[in-house]
């Protein structure tokens, strides 16, 4: 039998430029923004500091939002048009999924005449160029190849909150005054080659989407745009970009993430840390399948949203985690596995569940990833993805990886990081720390499942929900006569007999 691909390096290689990343870069400085609150506070110092060019790439964009709710003097839109108008030189570009504001119905005014986005330089455009069913997903801003943000927040609504997750914060509200659920995320900002490297992918998905090259503008005399209001965490690391991007139109597929997620994982020694919104991949259900089954494989803790939205999000995404949760509970033969969804307790002493929408894999002390991939089937070949990468090279940068996962669970389980790391460190399992410290109404709880009864296998109907390829009309109506003429033939074809 042939041996996987994604099991074919060595156990101490992960990241591979060409293989599992497109093009890898030096940050001069690396931080890490939790939750959106701190993501569009750090945003709106950037783009005030912008001279030249700032481009924004996203599944949905709202520019009614208020990038700084506690201080509501102007909207995202109306802060746009301020910088071009006061700055002759920079030139706005904003690429949208086309189908984005229709599909989340969060941002249709997009599609009337707005007074922000009529000024000449500011160019608003709706990527139309998919695979049918497929979307543009990648959450991005680059802004003079100086400083880039990447992870998976968009420039919409429903996106902004703060780490203490309160259920009634009355600045968690949309536009239109509506509140919605305390939601958790996680959003990275880059500055030197490796924020150039953000700009030179939105510049190509300007180009796929629009027909138009924009050749990158050298900004020469100025510092880079760093917020004051993020720690640099990883200065002077390495940063890989990895890309999903389906084969249409005569362009090649490119399935680096998944690729780069597949590698990772299978090189766990001690530990795997996931935050994810869907946990519906029965490739990487297989692969932590394995690893769970290994007497000395690692352990594997699973932050995941508990409730599904919409009809179709239930029916698929949220049947297909339960029964991929199941899957891994009857394959975790030596108690290292946990799937959980954090929560905070309500005014009416009971719980209110958090919308995680984090795509985050950490992997012992030395690999990250952060980006807009799922861990579910369309993340994998049918929708546009990009995540980023660190591979740690040295003991601060080792350091510097746990200190985020432990900051994450620390607010998951309402205590301060070094709780964790000492809970860590002395009990030698992510595993026991957690339940040490998931004491509080705060905290971590463990998904209803049965495991002893119900299927593990995809739902029916999965390809089409959740689709892992694009959908070629013409091909697929070939399969399906190819399907119906080789039953017809079976039918009525004489049959041997075997007379004895």
């Amino acid at each position: 039998m042939q041996k996987p691909d994604y099991l074919s390096f060595e156990p101490d290689q992960i990241v591979k430029v060409g293989v599992n990343a497109w093009r890898s870069a030096v940050a001069e400085r690396v931080g890490f923004m939790v939750d959106g609150a701190a993501y569009f506070t750090a945003l709106d110092e950037a783009l005030r500091n912008a001279r030249r060019t700032i481009w924004i790439v996203g599944w949905d964009f709202n520019p009614d939002i208020y990038l700084r709710p506690d201080r509501p003097n102007e909207t995202l839109g109306e802060l746009l048009r301020g910088l071009v108008e006061q700055n002759d030189a920079l030139e706005i570009r904003i690429l949208v999924w086309a189908m984005g504001p229709i599909y989340s119905g969060k941002s249709l005014a997009l599609f009337s005449e707005n007074s922000w986005s009529t000024h000449p330089r500011i160019h608003l455009r709706f990527d139309r160029r998919h695979a049918i069913r497929g979307s543009h997903h990648q959450k991005l801003v680059a802004i003079d190849d100086q400083v880039a943000f990447i992870g998976g927040i968009d420039l919409t609504h429903k996106r902004w909150d703060d780490p203490r997750h309160d259920p009634d914060n009355p600045l968690r509200v949309t536009p239109k005054g509506e509140a919605y659920e305390p939601v958790h995320d996680l959003q990275a900002a880059l500055s030197g080659s490796a924020a150039a490297m953000i700009g030179d992918l939105a510049r190509r998905r300007w180009r796929h989407a629009m027909g138009e090259e924009i050749m990158p503008v050298l900004v020469e005399g100025e510092e880079a745009i760093w917020p004051d209001s993020v720690s640099d965490e990883f200065g002077g690391c390495e940063v890989a970009l990895a890309r999903t991007e389906p084969g249409i139109r005569g362009r090649k597929s490119r399935r680096e993430a998944m690729r780069l997620t597949m590698d990772a994982l299978a090189s766990a020694k001690d530990s795997i840390y996931i935050e994810t919104q869907y946990l519906a991949s029965f490739e990487v259900g297989r692969l932590l399948a394995r690893r769970l089954a290994e007497p000395n494989g690692p352990e594997v803790v699973v932050i995941v949203t508990k409730q599904s939205h919409g009809f179709l999000e239930k029916m698929m995404m949220g049947a297909n985690r339960d029964r991929l949760i199941r899957r891994l509970k009857r394959a975790d033969r030596y108690g290292r596995f946990r799937a959980l969804s954090p929560v905070v307790p309500d005014r009416n002493g009971g719980e209110c569940d958090i919308l995680v929408h984090a795509k985050l894999v950490v992997v012992d002390d030395r690999f990250i990833r952060l980006g807009s991939s799922n861990l579910n089937n369309r993340s994998e070949g049918l929708d546009t993805e990009s995540d980023i990468a660190i591979e740690a090279d040295s003991g601060a940068c080792k350091g510097a990886i746990l200190s985020l996962r432990d900051r994450l669970m620390a607010e998951h389980l309402d205590c301060a990081e070094q709780d964790v790391r000492a809970a860590v460190t002395e009990r030698a399992s992510l595993i026991a720390a957690i339940e040490d410290l998931n004491v509080k109404p705060r905290g971590l709880r463990a998904l209803n499942i049965d495991v002893r009864k119900g299927q593990t296998g995809p739902v029916f109907g999965t390809g089409v929900v959740d689709p892992r390829k694009p959908f070629t009309p013409i091909k697929g109506a070939r399969r399906l006569w190819d399907a119906l003429t080789g039953r017809l033939s079976w039918l009525t074809a004489p049959q041997k007999r075997n007379d004895v």
